[in-house]
């Protein structure tokens, strides 16, 4: 009896301190959800931008990461949008004195880094510092890192410094062991995107246009990099030519940093900056704080907006995802912008390799749709190829960075023949009845007969004939003219607007600017606003906690199997004709 009382109060106890500590996290995610409350930025402080992180078009915030325990693994995204929107308000915030930049290795395209440097340059105009300490740079890290007054790496430290490279996967041997026949159909001499099903190397148009495109990038890197830190481009050239940047001391001989020294020294450099005492802290207020607290920036009539309504991702049908642009998702919110009356003209910010052509097209008529009734300008960020050019085609302007990657104009199908893979892998075989010869068609499970591979190549090359003449009549110049660029071909920003694929030169302020000029408002009498809007903290968590359970279950489950599981979705989300540039293209 003693024993049994003694369960019934442990169990009573463990209920009670259950609800207790409930409680006081139920109460600390409802304090967290509903901090609104305006944040006091102090004098004298530091925008703290750390860019050693994903960076998308529209950041994602973890509002639980503050508590720690299980909540500190759901890690930010930060958003383009809002790191030039902090860099822009501390410009005028008196309470701002400085930038200290974490940038030794961003997870970031190269136009979206264009964004970032171009902001940063802005900022130095007020005078204030911007200053930044690293381990180690990658190039990319380092893009930024040049704009700095003061460069400060760790004495055991390094830079990258070797040139720019442009990496492909192949996966035909896979393929070949698994037996696995994949059957493509493309229109396009430069269309490689299907190269890593059909062979074990690139082609030599994929080298062309491979080594042309990082050539343009690398060209952009470095006459930038050169006017900041005052080394002429042909000495960065032959300083990666021979490895010379190999330590931190080398990189100060050669005027890459400014200082050679630990985190602790860059503080007291900051401290000396901002007059304050040696051993006080100094205030540093990251993105997302400092965004909560008084706007510097004056904001324009809410009732003139100018709508950025991005599209990042792959291109599929139906509603897609927070990783992929759903057509239907988008045709939903671009037609909600046309018929708003409060939104004078619309700026598409383009940040994609491409996807379906069907999904492509039926974005590009809404687009067009828009384009009739408001100034529509398209922004292209690090990518805008194929299916995402199949989007800017549709707009009145196109701007692009330098750097950003877009055309490849072209079209191609993929079929899987797992025929052998079922039954020499698995020992599984198929058979069927149909009521005519082709009542399977298109199929994975047997082998198609000429006649029926000749139908899926001329659809895609209807595809094809369809994406060039409405590229033509965007650009307003010849399907000739359009077709000689496009077979595939991938441009930069620079070479896209020599050919007149791209119109203007410029970052997603440029876009906005053309947007507002064409609707015929003044600078200051208008506001922007980004679509789809941001999700509430509470939805954005419960759906990363979810996302990340999945993720988990799947590794746990399939281990090392994992990785291609996940390739495999990838590549069934590839059915139908496909409007894709180069299949993941690295450029590091």
């Amino acid at each position: 009896m003693l024993q049994f009382l003694k369960y019934v109060l442990a169990t009573f106890v463990g209920i009670i301190l259950f609800i207790f500590l409930s409680f006081f996290i139920l109460a600390g995610i409802g304090s967290v959800l509903s901090s609104d409350d305006e944040v006091t930025i102090n004098e004298k402080s530091v925008l703290r931008l750390d860019l050693n992180q994903p960076i998308a078009e529209v950041g994602v915030e973890n509002p639980f990461s503050d508590l720690g325990g299980m909540f500190s693994g759901n890690d930010d995204v930060v958003g383009l949008k809002d790191i030039i929107a902090a860099l822009k308000n501390a410009q005028a915030d008196n309470k701002i004195k400085g930038i200290y930049l974490k940038t030794e290795n961003p997870q970031a395209g190269w136009a979206t880094l264009e964004e970032i440097r171009k902001q940063l340059n802005e900022f130095k105009k007020s005078k204030k510092f911007v200053v930044t300490y690293g381990e180690s740079y990658s190039e990319k890290g380092y893009y930024l890192a040049s704009v700095a007054d003061k460069i400060y790496l760790n004495p055991v430290g390094g830079i990258e410094w070797n040139g720019l490279s442009a990496e492909y996967s192949f996966f035909k041997g896979t393929f070949d062991k698994l037996d696995i026949k994949p059957l493509v159909f493309r229109v396009g001499e430069f269309k490689s995107a299907i190269e890593m099903f059909s062979r074990q190397d690139m082609s030599e148009a994929s080298k062309k246009q491979s080594i042309e495109l990082i050539t343009a990038i690398n060209d952009n890197f470095l006459k930038n990099i050169s006017a900041s830190r005052g080394i002429s481009v042909e000495q960065l050239k032959g300083l990666a030519d021979s490895l010379a940047i190999e330590n931190p001391k080398a990189a100060l001989q050669y005027k890459f940093i400014t200082n050679v020294g630990y985190q602790d020294e860059l503080d007291t450099y900051i401290r000396r900056e901002l007059k304050v005492e040696d051993k006080k802290d100094i205030s540093f207020v990251g993105v997302n704080k400092y965004l909560k607290g008084p706007s510097k920036v004056e904001e324009g009539d809410f009732n003139k907006r100018i709508g950025v309504l991005v599209a990042e991702g792959e291109i599929t049908s139906g509603e897609g995802s927070d990783e992929s642009i759903g057509s239907e998702k988008f045709v939903k919110e671009l037609k909600e912008i046309r018929e708003n009356d409060k939104i004078k003209a619309v700026v598409i910010r383009i940040n994609s390799p491409g996807g379906s052509a069907l999904a492509s097209d039926v974005m590009w008529r809404e687009i067009k749709l828009t384009a009739q009734k408001k100034p529509v300008i398209a922004s292209m960020s690090d990518v805008a190829a194929s299916g995402g050019y199949y989007l800017a085609m549709g707009c009145d302007t196109i701007v692009a960075q330098p750097n950003t990657i877009t055309g490849s104009i072209g079209i191609f199908g993929l079929v899987f023949n797992v025929t052998d893979f079922m039954n020499n892998k698995l020992g599984i075989t198929f058979d069927g009845v149909g009521t005519s010869p082709h009542a399977d068609w298109p199929t994975a499970t047997r082998e198609m007969t000429d006649f029926e591979k000749a139908m899926i190549q001329k659809s895609v090359n209807e595809g094809y004939e369809t994406f060039t003449k409405k590229a033509a009549e965007g650009r307003k110049m010849s399907v000739e003219k359009l077709r000689s660029l496009a077979q595939g071909r991938v441009w930069s920003g620079v070479e896209a607007k020599e050919n007149g694929l791209v119109d203007v030169l410029g970052g997603v302020d440029d876009a906005v600017k053309l947007a507002a000029k064409a609707a015929k408002l003044s600078e200051g009498d208008y506001r922007v606003r980004y679509y789809p809007e941001k999700k509430k903290p509470f939805d954005e968590f419960f759906e990363k906690v979810m996302g990340d359970e999945e993720e988990k279950l799947t590794s746990k489950n399939l281990g090392e199997l994992a990785p291609y599981v996940k390739m495999y979705r990838k590549l069934m989300n590839m059915g139908g004709m496909q409007a894709r540039m180069p299949f993941e293209l690295v450029i590091k």
